[in-house]
């Protein structure tokens, strides 16, 4: 009876070991950020409140025990300026978790992920330069362009695969499931991350059927400087060939941030007069860690046969911005 008893209790202690492994925990965070700003597209001007991707979402992980662990997140957007839902590039008439909705297994092999998730080849290279406003609202990179992204295939239906960190150097590959939707191939995704210390490089490549782009990144820290910048060539079916590039530059004093970012598009192969130039000025104010007021000034120049951030030929857009962001 007394051996009975003590097998019960190793039993009891074992499962009691293993509830330990198996911690989780969910954290809820999110940004809400917009601003005023006096727009003028062609010869109309107007002024407006303008969201700039605010969000929020809920993230998790569940450690498995030996170095094995299960995460999961969650994004939805929401307009700041009106208090509707969102989607990534396009409002939607309920909640949903367009921006992003994952499941993933990572551990010593690196992470496997499921679901639904941004290119990261676009984090490797326009996104990480992009400082002032985050790549978000009228100020954002109006020349960046992804097949994967915005040919239809966009951020579903995605197996990835990133591995660990080996000095700083990490890989990431996804492929975008067509699911026979049109006739359409899968679409593929790599980008290539190497950050040590000031230097911060970044490569990135994305494929669907013979639409393809490449992009290269780099930033470095001097002090109270970071300069930075990217390059990326587009080939297309109908457009065919495309270069565009952008330099950025940041200088903080205290509590001050002070941006100048310049980008520039050729024209594409097959599109007449289709250059374009963007400009943006940007002061930013931190009043703390997660809270920032800010002020931009940007313009679009398009060429005659451009439409970068107006949708039409030719016409300019330019905007002037106060703004607020909080994380939280």
């Amino acid at each position: 009876m007394q051996k009975a008893n003590r097998v019960l209790l190793a039993a009891v202690a074992l499962l009691g070991t293993s509830a330990v492994f198996a911690q989780s925990s969910v954290t809820l965070y999110g940004r809400v950020n917009t601003s005023v700003e006096h727009q003028k597209t062609g010869g109309d001007s107007r002024t407006v409140m303008q969201n700039n991707s605010s969000r929020f979402g809920f993230k998790g992980v569940e450690d498995l025990g030996g170095g094995l662990k299960a995460g999961f997140q969650l994004e939805s957007g929401f307009n700041s300026d009106d208090g509707t839902a969102s989607g990534w590039t396009h409002k939607t008439n309920g909640l949903s978790f367009a921006r992003q909705s994952e499941v993933n297994l990572s551990g010593g092999f690196g992470m496997v992920r499921l679901g639904n998730f941004t290119p990261e080849s676009y984090y490797a290279t326009a996104d990480y330069v992009s400082m002032h406003n985050h790549d978000t609202g009228t100020s954002s990179d109006a020349f960046y362009y992804d097949p994967v992204w915005f040919g239809g295939l966009s951020t579903k239906n995605k197996i990835g695969y990133r591995t660990p960190s080996f000095g700083g150097f990490t890989l990431d590959a996804s492929v975008n499931l067509h699911e026979k939707e049109g006739n359409r191939k899968n679409g593929y995704d790599l980008a290539a991350n190497y950050n040590v210390g000031a230097l911060n490089l970044g490569a990135g490549y994305s494929q669907v059927d013979d639409n393809k782009q490449l992009g290269l990144r780099a930033l470095f820290t001097m002090g109270q400087f970071v300069v930075g910048g990217y390059y990326q060539r587009n080939d297309e079916d109908i457009l065919g060939t495309r270069n565009n590039y952008r330099l950025a530059g940041m200088y903080t004093l205290g509590a001050s941030e002070f941006h100048l970012n310049v980008g520039r598009a050729s024209k594409w192969e097959n599109v007449a007069n289709s250059a374009a130039t963007q400009y943006t000025l940007g002061y930013n104010y931190n009043l703390s860690k997660r809270t920032k007021v800010y002020a931009f000034y940007t313009k679009v120049d398009n060429k005659s046969g451009a439409d970068y951030a107006t949708g039409l030929q030719g016409v300019d857009f330019r905007s002037i911005a106060l703004g607020v962001r909080h994380n939280f």
